[in-house]
């Protein structure tokens, strides 16, 4: 996969706002999407009304899986119709760079997970107004920074060091993210991460399990199971 995959036409003469999102460009092509094996014993249990992550690093995946069904499932509202009112054509050009991201983050656990992977969640975004700006933009933010703890705080977990290079891969593109969405909120402020993720020691917030599943179940109707993950 190329780098071409993350960057629309018109890139190049974007503004520094859109060039930052340019560093977000990850291959996860090749290797990586061979990373997960596929045998009986990994293969998720179905339990009536909700689906399982599973455990060890199978499980861990599936749990970012879910949270990039998520993204990609806001972004891809966010993209249907004519945006929220008066949005700009940076915004709108900006969004659908986001959009394609999480995208491909999707397919790439769906594809390396094979058929361990958990079914499509079914979300409910009734609590966004999307033809708000204010409302969209508190939204992706929450998605964002939620992902990025998310990963922070699952990445210590994860056995294959294989995995843990792409885990480091994709939260930093999660965490560009992050950033421009706070640009857009705050426009030219270099404030990028903020004081509610950073702590007295340097150090961005991370999550547990409970903790970002917990938040994320407001969107999310599909009940979740993952006591199989460590704690």
């Amino acid at each position: 996969m190329k780098n071409e995959l993350f960057m629309p036409e018109g890139l190049k003469t974007a503004n520094p706002r859109r060039q930052f999102l340019k560093m977000s460009g990850l291959t996860v092509a090749g290797a990586g999407l061979l990373l997960m094996g596929c045998d009986d014993e990994d293969r998720m249990p179905m339990m009536s009304g909700k689906v399982s992550l599973g455990s060890g690093d199978t499980g861990i995946l599936n749990y970012a899986y879910a949270l990039e069904q998520l993204e990609a499932a806001f972004y891809a509202q966010v993209m249907m119709g004519s945006f929220f009112a008066n949005a700009s054509a940076e915004e709108k050009i900006i969004f659908g760079d986001l959009e394609k991201h999480e995208r491909a983050h999707r397919e790439f656990f769906k594809v390396a997970l094979g058929a361990s992977a958990i079914a499509d969640l079914e979300v409910d975004f009734s609590s966004i107004d999307f033809s708000s700006r204010n409302s969209v933009l508190a939204a992706a933010k929450t998605f964002e920074d939620l992902g990025v703890a998310a990963y922070n705080g699952a990445g210590q977990f994860l056995e294959s060091a294989d995995l843990l290079l792409i885990a480091g891969k994709i939260v930093s593109v999660e965490a560009r993210h992050a950033a421009a969405i706070r640009d857009l909120i705050n426009p030219n402020s270099v404030d990028f991460a903020g004081d509610d993720l950073i702590d007295v020691n340097g150090l961005e917030r991370t999550l547990n399990f409970q903790q970002v599943l917990t938040a994320a179940s407001t969107y999310v109707k599909t009940e979740i199971d993952f006591s199989q993950l460590p704690s």
